[in-house]
């Protein structure tokens, strides 16, 4: 007998002014946008401070204490840049290598990744039509795939990405893994994205981001339960 899935509904699935809404399997956290970029001397602000109080308190001295500041507002400024565009969601994802047992070097080792959701802008057309175009101007070598979702037509893209030599990065690479889904109104399109250096995993990746797709949806799966309800 298969077990029944269980799904934890987040506080933002409450949000009237939510516009898409899916599911993390397990691994994931979310990283909370709104408080860590809350607008000045506003009663976020004042939480944050009271939240890092404690840490900045706990640092040995005040160089640790300054390089903590220093550390967290670049998280803030590279979370700002997400926001700027049109990121409404990003997850930490943390698992457990454990594809091959066999092998000492792999077992338990971390493997990192992040999740985003992104609302791009698109020209009013028929869905099947922007989903194509969402992927039209990719790199030869990326993988793309059109199909079919319960949302609708999507189309999903993957790519490798190597830091050039000039930019002082770890020469890492990085695969990014994408699902195009217009919406509805055909005037926007919602674009999840994975990301994590884990190359050698990319066929785990890929099923992770293809699973969080296949439940995304445009309309709220709740209102059906509330009407239901005695």
């Amino acid at each position: 007998m298969t077990a029944a899935p269980h799904f934890a509904v987040a506080e933002s699935a409450e949000d009237p002014d939510a516009d898409v809404w899916f599911a993390e399997p397990a691994g994931f956290t979310a990283v909370p946008l709104d408080a860590l970029l809350p607008a000045p001397d506003s009663s976020g602000a004042d939480d944050l401070r009271t939240a890092l109080a404690p840490l900045l308190q706990a640092a040995p001295d005040e160089v640790a204490r300054q390089q903590f500041i220093a550390q967290f507002t670049q998280g803030q400024q590279l979370l700002g840049a997400l926001r700027e565009a049109g990121t409404v969601h990003c997850s930490i994802g943390l698992h457990r290598d454990d594809v091959d047992e066999a092998a000492a070097s792999s077992i338990g080792r971390p493997l990192l990744s992040f999740f985003t959701v992104s609302w791009r802008a698109t020209a009013v057309s028929p869905r099947a039509v922007t989903a194509a175009r969402a992927v039209s101007g990719l790199d030869a070598q990326a993988r793309i795939e059109y199909v079919e979702l319960p949302c609708g037509p999507a189309t999903f893209s993957e790519t490798v990405h190597t830091p050039r030599a000039a930019d002082c990065l770890p020469q890492t690479p990085l695969v990014q893994f994408r699902a195009h889904l217009p919406h509805p109104d055909c005037k926007r399109l919602a674009v999840l994205t994975l990301s994590t250096t884990a190359v050698g995993r990319r066929e785990q990746y890929r099923a992770i981001l293809r699973h969080i797709a296949a439940l995304v949806t445009f309309d709220n799966p709740l209102v059906p339960a509330r009407s239901e309800a005695p």
